[in-house]
């Protein structure tokens, strides 16, 4: 028997045996080919764990609102959802109290400053908006319940429902987690002065940590990105993640907020309600029509996956994916998508 070619060489030759009775899947193969040789950015150090992951890392899935989805390269890695969470527990707060009780303790302004800047707005005290460090932690404070316990699970059933499967804390990220996040515990220490939290502060960043460490993949991402396209329901396991009036808050601040201090200029080249993290993952939603995932480690300096913009961008520009653009292309890629086996 001859030598087996390298893994990653392996993995290339099957995607593209794959692509041959997949359009889609083909442009999505081509695009991993072109970024998996960009090695700008660093891996995100902040969080001594993040630290250790490795560079070469790439993964793609994109998910339809019917639940269909192609994937390409490491889809099924495992790695830690970070911020990307806030979107989702930002749903669970609306859910839990309501949008206008929600809207007195978060607000939804667009920031310019960084994600984890110590700053309130001026007048209400609030935090911009959930999509901030503080914005998040203010989400965590509501999220339901009357001891951690209880709190815990209600977040972690809540992602559950989003990825149609049991979700696990990463035990070792949380602990960094925890260990370094000195910022965060002042970011609520203020909010507590401003009576935007409930003094059960260390509870709130326990949580706040948790939903950071929750593992993921690329896969996962696609389908809750698909679930927010689908009206909050799992187009895998037909099971509602969100009530549906609370689809285009989510959504909204998304577009709006969800991409650091990029996020403005996101909206105007991608176009896609959007959450990047630091662990190096970016999920951007279609409405109504489904979602794209990418993964890959290395980050730009505001915390965006390097890689991952890339390919949103590649795709929102062939496919004329902006949420402000009428394009037949548009139609094109969800045929494609449709047509995945």
């Amino acid at each position: 028997m001859g030598n087996l070619p390298p893994s990653d060489d392996l993995e290339l030759l099957v995607s593209r045996v794959k692509s041959a009775a997949s359009p889609l899947r083909e442009t999505l193969t081509t695009l991993h080919e072109r970024y998996r040789g960009l090695n700008d950015g660093a891996v995100a150090n902040y969080i001594p764990e993040l630290a250790l992951a490795d560079p070469k890392w790439f993964g793609i899935a994109v998910a339809s609102a019917d639940g269909r989805i192609v994937e390409v390269g490491d889809s099924k890695r495992t790695f830690t959802i970070q911020s990307i969470s806030k979107a989702f527990v930002y749903g669970l707060a609306l859910e839990a109290h309501g949008r206008e009780a929600v809207l007195v303790k978060v607000g939804v302004e667009p920031t310019g400053d960084p994600f984890n800047s110590i700053v309130l707005h001026e007048e209400s005290n609030r935090p911009f908006n959930p999509m901030v460090n503080a914005g998040a932690i203010a989400t965590a404070d509501l999220i339901p319940g009357d001891t951690i316990t209880e709190r815990s699970k209600h977040l972690l059933g809540m992602l559950q429902r989003y990825t149609g499967h049991d979700v696990f804390v990463d035990p070792a990220v949380f602990t960094s987690e925890r260990s370094t996040g000195h910022r965060n515990r002042a970011i609520a220490h203020l909010m507590l002065n401003f009576g935007m939290i409930r003094p059960r502060v260390d509870e709130t960043l326990e949580l706040y940590f948790q939903q950071c460490s929750v593992l993921v993949n690329c896969r996962d991402l696609a389908a809750m990105g698909a679930t927010l396209a689908n009206g909050g329901v799992n187009p895998l396991t037909s099971e509602r993640a969100v009530p549906a009036e609370y689809v285009r808050d989510i959504l909204s601040v998304m577009l709006t907020c969800g991409m650091y201090d990029f996020s403005g200029e996101w909206a105007y080249r991608v176009g896609l309600p959007a959450k990047s993290g630091v662990g190096g993952g970016i999920l951007a939603v279609i409405p109504g029509r489904g979602a794209i995932a990418v993964f890959s480690p290395l980050l730009d300096a505001r915390g965006n996956s390097v890689r991952g913009l890339r390919v949103c961008e590649d795709l929102a520009q062939q496919f004329g994916l902006h949420s402000f653009e009428h394009s037949s292309s548009k139609e094109e890629f969800f045929r494609q998508l449709m047509s995945t086996r």
